[in-house]
């Protein structure tokens, strides 16, 4: 699957310099785990159906009722259609200028940030809702005048939120101008019991699958292909112990395609089928 480079993808004039974007997604299929390397910090306003993030080593999933502040990196999406045949959201991107600029007129220059999370949970409001109706009014306006208007509306919106959530939200703000390389051990270790592919796995990491894998081995001395087979084995297994659980239940949350697979690599690992734990 290509990586998608947003919000690139989404604008017209390539040459121009854009500190604040707004675009109206919307489709009419689900998309499952499509690559998205975000180039700026980006409010994902969901409308109508579903989405699902991961990140290097959390996954998030919302619906229409809250929406999502993401910070700037590769992250996995899944957008899924819900009773209605389209899936619409309001995507708002901002500049780390513009987000400089807010901090330093409106917050205290704070050194103690420990706030890592790259997304923050907005729930939907009144606020929320008249918000972005005055969203999809301004994208209609001149573009001299737009321009201006975004710069006044993303003021009013972080404003508004940091009244609402307070000292949380101006720490997570801080902290997406905080310069960090995702440690790789803890990205690999937080999707063990995924059904992430190693390539899907590498991406987060932000490397190719090539490189991945030798990292992987230089790290753990194994393949990485091997060690989360058997690191996944051995949660299915538990899983199939403690829950009233058949193998038919589980076998895809453990990242194989049909049960047969999944009972071949059970049985060759454990000596037995899964089936038999469930008898």
């Amino acid at each position: 699957m290509p990586i998608e480079n947003i919000p690139e993808l989404y604008i017209k004039d390539s040459e121009k310099k854009i500190d604040l974007f707004v675009y109206d997604f919307k489709m009419t299929n689900d998309v499952v785990k499509s690559k998205v390397n975000l180039g700026m910090n980006m409010f994902s306003f969901l409308q109508v159906g579903k989405k699902q993030v991961h990140f290097a080593g959390t996954t998030i999933a919302v619906n229409q009722d809250q929406s999502l502040l993401l910070k700037k990196g590769n992250w996995l999406w899944t957008e899924l259609l819900d009773t209605e045949t389209i899936y619409y959201c309001k995507l708002f991107f901002f500049s780390e200028k513009k987000l400089k600029e807010f901090l330093e007129k409106h917050t205290e220059n704070d050194r103690k940030v420990i706030e890592k999370t790259p997304y923050f949970i907005i729930k939907n409001d009144a606020y929320i809702s008249s918000y972005l109706n005055s969203l999809s009014a301004i994208t209609k306006a001149p573009i001299i005048l737009a321009d201006n208007l975004l710069s006044v509306k993303f003021e009013e919106l972080m404003l508004y939120l940091l009244q609402k959530y307070g000292r949380k939200f101006e720490l997570y703000l801080h902290s997406l101008i905080i310069k960090e390389t995702s440690p790789f051990k803890k990205i690999v270790e937080s999707k063990i019991h995924s059904n992430l592919k190693l390539e899907e796995i590498a991406f987060l990491c932000n490397m190719s699958l090539s490189t991945f894998k030798r990292h992987f081995i230089k790290e753990y001395k194994t393949s990485p292909g091997k060690w989360l087979q058997d690191k996944r084995l051995q949660k299915a297994k538990e899983t199939l112990e403690q829950h009233n659980l058949k193998p038919s239940d589980i076998y895809l949350d453990f990242g194989y395609n049909n049960l047969s697979n999944f009972s071949i690599a059970f049985k060759n690992k454990f000596g037995f089928n899964p089936s038999k734990i469930t008898l």
